[in-house]
């Protein structure tokens, strides 16, 4: 008895460091946000005003704030990423995992853009889309479509689609080489099994490949989801939520409201709907993919 309460002991007092960081980063943040977002406050101000769910009524019924059109964007920035991004990556996936010539090479050149800031790329997509010299604008020219040319991420048409493409550019490399993983762990014989049964290569990664590397793809699909809820950094660069709010996501809202409105309250309130949006989804999607047994 006294050996196991000893074990006991040993065992908590190594988790103890762990489980202090992951209250102190991760749960009292969390805690405090919403703690905040029931009171009306502002920096300067007493912590005082308490109004308890009336900012959470408010952001979703006031159209002053634009919370819903926000998160509109990032439902529409998720759809894309889960309908164009993630079926690039599998098919870059499953012909990569075919052992074709140059297959490191291509690994390294696709997962490149994983690795570099997104500060960075924010600004070379910025050169890209000028209107006035930028390669895309610059091209159509050369092409003879001047009537194609756009100011890209200055219309409200075409801005959110916009920012999007650079998102596509620099994860479709991130979920391509997770599946990949996926794709290199099937085993060898399942294959070969299909193959000798008269099954095409389509057939074995319909029937075989894919469905092996589901685990995989719920993991994909729930990045895809939860990042594009999150989204911040690239869209802060290339458009900071505009033109007229056309590309505004929750983050940068966010953002608004704590340092450019003083609405401490409200920012506080829009983290923990982020908080809480991010694991509705990520639960949504894991059911999603669950396998009765």
């Amino acid at each position: 008895m006294k050996r196991t309460i000893g074990y006991r002991l040993s065992i908590f007092a190594f988790l103890l460091p762990a489980l202090i960081l992951f209250i102190g980063i991760l749960i009292a943040p969390i805690v405090m946000s919403a703690y905040y977002s029931l009171f009306n406050w502002k920096v300067g101000y007493p912590l005082t005003d308490f109004i308890g769910f009336k900012n959470y009524v408010e952001l979703f019924t006031s159209k002053s704030i634009g919370f819903v059109k926000a998160l509109g964007n990032s439902l529409l920035l998720a759809v894309l990423s889960v309908f164009i991004q993630l079926p690039l990556a599998l098919l870059l996936a499953l012909k990569l995992g075919k052992k074709i010539p140059g297959e490191r090479a291509f690994l390294s050149v696709y997962f490149m853009p994983v690795l570099i800031s997104t500060v960075v790329i924010g600004q070379l997509w910025l050169k890209i889309y000028n209107p006035e010299y930028g390669l895309l604008n610059v091209t159509l020219r050369a092409l003879g479509l001047e009537g194609w040319t756009r100011i890209w991420l200055g219309t409200k048409e075409t801005a959110l689609g916009a920012c999007f493409v650079p998102i596509l550019w620099q994860y479709v490399g991130y979920h391509m080489l997770l599946m990949y993983a996926g794709v290199k762990g099937v085993p060898p014989e399942l294959n070969e099994a299909a193959m000798l049964d008269g099954c095409s290569e389509s057939q074995v990664n319909r029937y075989i490949i894919i469905p092996y590397i589901k685990p995989i793809l719920r993991v994909s699909v729930i990045f895809a989801v939860t990042g594009s809820l999150k989204s911040f950094d690239l869209i802060y660069v290339l458009t900071n939520g505009g033109p007229f709010h056309a590309t505004e996501v929750p983050s940068t809202l966010m953002i608004s409201m704590l340092f450019l409105r003083n609405r401490y309250g409200m920012g506080s309130t829009i983290a923990v709907m982020l908080i809480i949006l991010c694991f509705a989804f990520a639960l949504l999607i894991s059911l999603a993919f669950r396998e009765d047994k």
